[in-house]
Order: structure tokens, then sequence, then C-alpha cells
């Protein structure tokens, strides 16, 4: 479905500044602004509900070169604390 806006050209500037920083198009960019409505009115109100949607929005497994996520987090921990300043 295609549908053609007149947004005020602040609001234009503005999403296209936002786009722009997550290296999006604008379409996209309004399209998941506008898939997400739901969420942002109804938030999720437990663990259990954060999760199922972290999961329906692939964040959950989104990294499947991670085996062991703790391990991982070791390593970061590690890292940080150990790395020389310049």
């Amino acid at each position: 479905m295609n549908i053609s806006l007149d947004l005020p050209p602040e609001l234009e500037n503005q999403l296209s500044t936002e786009a722009s920083q997550l290296n999006l198009p604008l379409s996209e960019y309004i399209l998941r602004i506008l898939s997400i409505r739901q969420v942002l009115s109804n938030p999720p109100k437990t663990g259990a509900e954060l999760v199922a949607y972290w999961q329906s929005e692939g964040v959950i497994n989104s990294r499947p070169e991670i085996a062991d996520s703790q391990v991982h987090a070791r390593n970061l921990r590690h890292e940080a604390q150990t790395r020389t300043r310049a």
C-alpha cells in the first residue's frame, strides 16, 4: 500500500535527521515508528511479555556467533578492565 503524506517541513527534517543517524531511508524509519505504536501504547508489563516482545522483534538470538552469553560478557568486562588508555 502506498500513502502520500504532506508533512510539515520541521517534522520532515526531524524524521530525516533521526533516520540518517540510524543509516535508514526515511520511508523505512517511518515504517518502523508506525509498527511499534502498539508497543508504545501498551508496553510489556511483565518479564515474560518483554522477552516475548524481544523474541518477536528478533533481538533475542540476534547474535548466533555468541554461543555462551555469560562467557561473552565476562570477556567484554575483562577487555574493558584491562585496556590501556592512550
